[in-house]
This record gives C-alpha cells, sequence and structure tokens, in this order.
C-alpha cells in the first residue's frame, strides 16, 4: 500500500522537529535518515532551504556540505504559516472575527491572556483597522 503524500505544512514540521531532537548542528542526511528515509535527500535540502527562509533554521557551511540549526520551534512555524495565510485575505477582520468565534472557551481564554500581557504597543485592541497588521514583519 502507497504512503500518503504528506503536505508541506506538515514536512517543515517533521524537518523542524527532527532538528530541535538533535545533540547540535547536523547535516542534511542525518535528518533524512531521522525522518525514516523514505524521503528524497534533495526534498529534505528543499524543505530546509525553505525552513531558512522563514529563519526558523541556521546553516554553516562544513565542506562541502552545510550543518543545520534550528532558530525556532514547532509553534513559531505554525504561527508563521497562519501569519501567511491571514496576510493573503482582504478582509482580515472578518478572517480574525472568524476565527476567534471559532474558538474553544478555554483557548479563547488563553487567546485573550496573551493579548493583555502582550507588551504595550504591540498588540492594540482596541481601534485597528482590517489594513493593520498590529505587528511587524516576518
Amino acid at each position: 500500500m502507497a504512503r500518503a503524500r504528506r503536505g508541506q505544512g506538515e514536512l517543515e514540521g517533521q524537518v523542524l522537529g527532527a532538528l530541535r531532537e538533535a545533540d547540535g548542528p547536523v547535516t542534511a542526511a542525518w535528518v533524512q535518515e531521522r525522518l525514516g528515509g523514505d524521503l528524497a535527500y534533495t526534498t529534505v535540502v528543499t524543505i530546509l532551504t525553505r525552513l531558512l527562509a522563514k529563519d526558523v533554521v541556521a546553516r554553516e557551511r562544513h565542506g562541502r556540505s552545510f550543518l543545520w540549526t534550528p532558530t525556532a520551534d514547532v509553534a513559531r512555524l505554525a504561527a508563521l504559516r497562519m501569519r501567511r495565510l491571514l496576510d493573503l485575505e482582504r478582509d482580515r477582520e472578518a478572517v480574525l472575527a472568524s476565527f476567534v468565534n471559532a474558538l474553544p472557551p478555554g483557548d479563547e481564554e488563553v487567546l485573550r491572556a496573551l493579548l493583555e500581557a502582550a507588551e504595550p504597543g504591540r498588540v492594540n485592541t482596541r481601534n485597528t483597522s482590517p489594513t493593520d497588521h498590529g505587528g511587524t514583519e516576518d
């Protein structure tokens, strides 16, 4: 039976998770082996390069190859994906409202606490326009 294809986001999360389990900088071949070896080496390098562009991994030259190190966790990667999806929408306020309305009560409470604890000026819960991104660029 053929293995189901993994989505890009799932692969990125798995690669980043493997890097975070490493004791230090590792090669793409190490990551490939850690993920079970069913991914092509070039696929692993492509995912690592995409993660580098998203600033969630770093690399350093080691001979003819690179050593890779995580600079963020899987939660940051998920937040970046959510942000990019939000940036594609015209009516940010409607998307955010729909998101908040769909949250279970426990998550809604966590979100409220995070907004209240955010550094002053970083999050403005009043008088924001749909074009106000409420923060800095990635």
